[in-house]
């Protein structure tokens, strides 16, 4: 059973220009996907034990660990995907090497070759991406849906378009077919590809250029979320003046609330409304950037810090706004 959210879609790869949360969402988007009953397998393959902070566990191991259960009995499990650890997988897999990949990685040899041939790292980490795709038990999924914390938008067209970068490492092999099969997934109507963006200029700017290769590339766009979404205090009214609320306005307020109307105060609270009304004039204008991309948008507010209860929160708004 699939997830009723972004229907037909079992991975769901989550990209993001750093600082944008994109870890965050990533497990947010766990969370709401599992809810309902499902089982979800949250990946990690940045190294950086983010999901681990953030679900308030020991660091992940590359073995599967559930992390949190969702409503309804639904389960997210979590696993950091290790180059090194899926180098030795690989071996064993298709080489038959047990001892020997062992042996290679106290010799070093394993980072030799994943920092000579930068491509097939990537090419190992959407391997197992992949096969926890494919993985069945008894003719079913293992996984109702599969997310992808991934790399930042930056370099997330070059990880997924696996062919391109085994090109000059082999065209003919285990490692070669194993990437023609990755790129089966990643290209399948299965997968799409959601990007984590601030309604700031050079986040958004970076999720246009981000989209727009995407396309090139003919690899599926999913959703645009948009996080840490502050919000608007003031009427549109106010927002098209200068200054959006008077210091007379100010003072009024102050004295009905029986507070003194200092004029340090007043000033004070005039400037942070002029201030307040830029932000969100440029939010507004962010947004219609976004819009006029074509594609699904999952607004998510700003909380006073992430922690597993705001996960839960954040969850919850996804459901609530994810295409179905």
């Amino acid at each position: 059973m699939a997830s009723d959210l972004w229907p037909g879609v079992r991975l769901h790869i989550v990209t993001g220009k750093g600082g944008t949360g994109k870890t965050t969402v990533a497990s947010a988007l766990a969370l709401a996907l599992a809810t309902g009953g499902n089982r979800v397998l949250l990946m990690e393959v940045e190294g950086r034990q983010g999901i681990a902070q953030l679900f308030d566990v020991p660091p992940l191991p590359y073995d599967e660990t559930r992390v949190a259960v969702a409503p309804d009995r639904g389960e997210v499990i979590a696993q950091a995907v290790d180059a090194e650890a899926a180098v030795l997988e690989y071996l064993r897999m298709f080489y038959n090497i047990k001892r020997g990949g062992t042996a290679l990685k106290k010799i070093g040899a394993i980072d030799f070759a994943t920092t000579i041939a930068p491509g097939l790292r990537d090419v190992l980490m959407t391997g197992k991406t992949g096969e926890s795709v494919r993985r069945r038990e008894n003719g079913q999924p293992v996984w109702d849906a599969v997310v992808m914390d991934a790399p930042p938008t930056g370099r997330i067209t070059r990880f997924l378009n696996v062919n391109s970068e085994v090109g000059s490492l082999t065209r003919v092999g285990p490692i070669k077919n194993q990437a023609d099969s990755v790129m089966r997934v990643i290209r399948s109507p299965e997968t799409m590809v959601h990007l984590v963006t601030l309604l700031e200029e050079m986040p958004v700017q970076e999720t246009v250029d981000g989209i727009t290769e995407l396309r090139e590339s003919e690899l599926p766009v999913g959703s645009i979320f948009i996080n840490m979404q502050q919000p608007e205090e003031l009427s549109d009214d106010q927002l098209s003046r200068d200054v959006p609320v008077s210091a007379a306005q100010l003072s009024s307020g102050l004295e009905a609330a029986g507070l003194p109307a200092a004029e340090p105060l007043v000033q004070a609270l005039e400037e942070e409304g002029v201030g307040h009304a830029v932000r969100v004039r440029l939010q507004r204008r962010e947004r219609e950037r976004l819009e006029s991309l074509g594609v699904p948008i999952v607004g998510l507010p700003l909380l006073d810090g992430v922690d597993l209860g705001g996960l839960y929160e954040l969850a919850e708004t996804i459901v609530a706004q994810a295409p179905r």
